[in-house]
């Protein structure tokens, strides 16, 4: 029996003028309803299994969860409802990229075509395979040291141009260029286009980043995406791309997704940003504000520069009111008399010392001349010398042929001693 050979089943009765599924043609078709029953009475036939998978979406609306289980070893996936009586049964820490076991039926809705499973029950079985091969890797770059704020690069205060790493034409790309626009007008921007999922995702953002960075131009770079499941977010957490952030020259800003999303660019980068709208806001400064600043600034300047001019023409005139600045002549005039006085007993003193000098070197000159050889020489006595200008003062040293040199009060005269001795000595011939 295939499915197109049921006719009728549990739940809705298909319409009675429709041909059944299995008796169709091209002359007699079957009606959208009559195959959407057929189908579903199919699958209402099928027993409840227990499917083993990685949770890679989860949403919740109105109490009940829409989510996507993948299989941990191919791309293969199914969508899963979880009812919210059966939400009260199951583990409520469950999420996105928890590997777990579920209990699952087929489920066709008649109405829109969809096909899911339903939940009746699931538990986990450890962290997804990817969770659980990212969060080795993120523990294996902390302790390299590329998570430590000490290495971060700092943004410049108002880049010059801005380089931004999107989609083509997507919402992250609108939203920067959007709302830098608004907080600065004369904002610039280079872009470089790339895949944001995908097996392309990784080479191709590696690719623009490598640009980017060396232009000399580009002042900070912004790695923009919206946002995504955990399975669409995997290759900003590839090793390749978060080494080749923390090694890149020019700061890189991550925003990537929403608040709740973290690949491991976010803990790489020089800047994480919860948005692509918020990398905007902390990246490019506010005209508005810098402006509002700026005159803050300038009235706290002219305030506190008034104040203090003010401050010191007080000072000023308080002490021009002084008397000896009110009226300096009398000062003067006492300092002038002073100065008079201490100058007429400088002379005085330099006078008496002069005196005093004078009748002291008087007194040394007659000394010195009373012991001088020359007063001697003044009073008829003279001076016999040998050659060599020894003074004889021995006859023997003197024998007959001798040349001597006699000086007396006026000049000197030649002579040779006769070698006679007296009682004077020895005598000679001029």
């Amino acid at each position: 029996m295939t499915v197109f050979e049921v006719a009728t089943g549990p739940g809705e009765t298909p319409p009675a003028d429709a041909v059944a599924p299995r008796d169709s043609t091209a002359d007699a078709p079957t009606s959208v309803a009559r195959l959407n029953a057929t189908i579903r009475d199919f699958v209402a036939r099928w027993n409840t299994v227990w499917v083993e998978g990685e949770i890679t979406s989860w949403n919740l609306r109105a109490g009940n969860v829409f989510a996507r289980l993948k299989d941990t070893r191919s791309d293969a996936q199914i969508s899963i409802r979880i009812w919210s009586s059966v939400r009260a049964r199951i583990p409520s820490d469950l999420g996105v990229g928890d590997h777990v076991v579920a209990a699952v039926k087929s489920d066709y809705f008649v109405k829109s075509g969809d096909f899911s499973f339903a939940v009746s029950a699931m538990k986990h079985v450890g962290l997804g395979d990817q969770l659980e091969r990212l969060e080795k890797l993120r523990a294996q770059l902390r302790h390299e040291g590329l998570f430590d704020p000490a290495r971060k690069k700092r943004l410049p205060f108002l880049p010059h141009m801005i380089g931004l790493i999107t989609g083509e034409r997507s919402d992250a790309e609108k939203d920067v260029h959007r709302n830098a626009e608004l907080r600065w007008p004369q904002v610039r921007f280079r872009t470089e286009y790339a895949a944001v999922q995908g097996e392309r995702c990784v080479p191709e953002t590696l690719a623009a980043l490598a640009r980017l960075d060396a232009d000399p131009e580009v002042d900070v770079i912004v790695i923009a995406r919206g946002g995504g499941d955990p399975q669409t977010l995997l290759g900003f957490s590839d090793e390749r791309l978060v080494r080749a952030v923390a090694a890149a020259s020019t700061p890189v800003v991550s925003a990537i997704g929403h608040e709740n999303d973290h690949p491991l660019l976010d803990d790489v980068a020089d800047l994480r940003a919860s948005t692509p709208t918020d990398a905007a806001k902390r990246v490019v400064p506010d005209v508005g504000e810098q402006r509002a600043l700026i005159a803050q600034l300038r009235s706290r300047a002219t305030t506190r520069l008034t104040h203090r001019v003010g401050h010191d023409i007080a000072q000023l005139e308080q002490l021009r009111s002084r008397p000896a600045l009110r009226s300096p002549d009398p000062i003067i005039e006492n300092r002038a008399q002073e100065l008079w006085l201490l100058l007429s007993r400088g002379r005085d003193t330099v006078a008496r010392q002069l005196d005093s000098a004078g009748r002291k070197t008087t007194e040394l000159r007659a000394s010195l001349r009373a012991l001088s050889p020359a007063a001697t020489l003044a009073r008829g006595y003279a001076i016999a010398h040998l050659e060599g200008g020894v003074i004889l003062r021995d006859a023997a040293d003197a024998p007959a042929g001798t040349a001597l040199t006699i000086t007396v009060d006026r000049g000197s005269v030649a002579a040779v001693s006769d070698g006679e001795v007296s009682e004077g000595g020895p005598t000679a011939t001029t």
